[in-house]
């Protein structure tokens, strides 16, 4: 049987995709975004429920082996930079994971979120002081560690804080994945062989109208064909907005099937609802590469090595496939 997993905060679905392609059985999911909740349905499965996870009650939420989750960062980030508000009520929203961690006593646990959930005046305290005290607090043992997206063949400079626990009474420690990519994938290994012009032919690449003016800020920076590209990011307007980041030809804006195959999610996955919608959901989630790798740690605590090594070899097939 294979391990068992709870999803929350699942958006779209890419922390989800990794642990199913690295031989987890994801149960339960939940999110609070309609059209987020519609692409996972229709990529992933049925089981997600949609609705906010504040009227969300443990008793329907499946026992499980493990619990995963990115609560909103909204209110973290650095890529906000003076809008960062640590008052913001998404920065809360990591009680409701511990309400629901708390009630299930998964054997494991994974968060992940934006590095600046641990950086700056305030938020340091924060993370240390009530966010891992919450965690250990239900009965883990929890370690952190910031992982880069371009480590993992993600073609993307992103940065993210990673918590693992341990529930107290699992001796089976989990280690943080090693770095994969020894030369990082580029935007003309991600993109290059795409249409150089929007083309509704191919799926999801299609994208915003906003116009380019390369200024230096966030959205608005010049890429480059032979660099990972800068953090795909879900911040901005639904209608596209200027977080989008330009096309390395500077003459329209990221498709969303750019965005998406930037984060590693396969060309067979479609996302569904506005283009602004895809456009946040893609730059909210984990991207399946690198939850893949880390899935893989977790793998290894429910098999002795030799079992734990054909578990690999028999997924390895499945990284290919999430693998540009």
């Amino acid at each position: 049987m294979k391990p068992s997993v709870i999803s929350l905060f699942s958006g779209c679905g890419g922390l989800d995709l990794g642990f199913l392609q690295a031989g987890f059985d994801v149960v339960f999911a939940n999110d609070i975004d309609k059209e987020a909740c519609e692409t996972y349905t229709k990529n992933i499965g049925n089981h997600i429920v949609c609705k906010d996870i504040y009227t969300l009650d443990s008793s329907e939420v499946p026992n499980a082996d493990v619990l995963i989750g990115g609560f909103p960062c909204l209110g973290f980030t650095i890529a906000n930079g003076k809008n960062r508000n640590l008052d913001s009520s998404y920065n809360k929203l990591y009680l409701e994971y511990a309400r629901i961690l708390k009630a299930k006593q998964p054997k494991y646990f994974l968060v992940e979120n934006v590095a600046g959930i641990q950086s700056g005046k305030g938020f340091r305290e924060h993370f240390y002081e009530k966010i891992l005290p919450s965690f250990e607090s239900c009965g883990y043992r929890v370690k952190h560690k910031i992982l880069n997206a371009s480590d993992y063949f993600v073609p993307q400079n992103r940065k993210r804080v990673i918590i693992i626990g341990v529930r107290n009474d699992i001796p089976n420690d989990i280690d943080f994945p090693t770095p994969q990519s020894k030369t990082p994938k580029t935007l003309k290994d991600a993109i290059g062989n795409l249409p150089l012009d929007y083309d509704s032919a191919i799926p999801n690449h299609i994208g915003s109208n906003h116009k380019i003016k390369i200024n230096g800020y966030i959205g608005n920076r010049a890429l480059d064909w032979d660099k990972p590209s800068p953090t795909i990011t879900g911040r901005g307007s639904r209608g596209g907005g200027a977080v989008i980041h330009p096309h390395p030809n500077l003459h329209r804006r990221l498709s969303v099937r750019e965005c998406a195959r930037l984060q590693s999610f396969p060309d067979n996955f479609i996302f569904y609802g506005s283009n602004g919608a895809n456009y946040a959901h893609i730059g909210n989630a984990v991207p399946p590469l690198m939850s893949f790798y880390i899935a893989q740690e977790f793998m290894k605590a429910f098999y002795n090595p030799i079992e734990s090594a054909k578990s690999m070899k028999i997924h390895k097939k499945n990284r290919a496939k999430l693998n540009l």
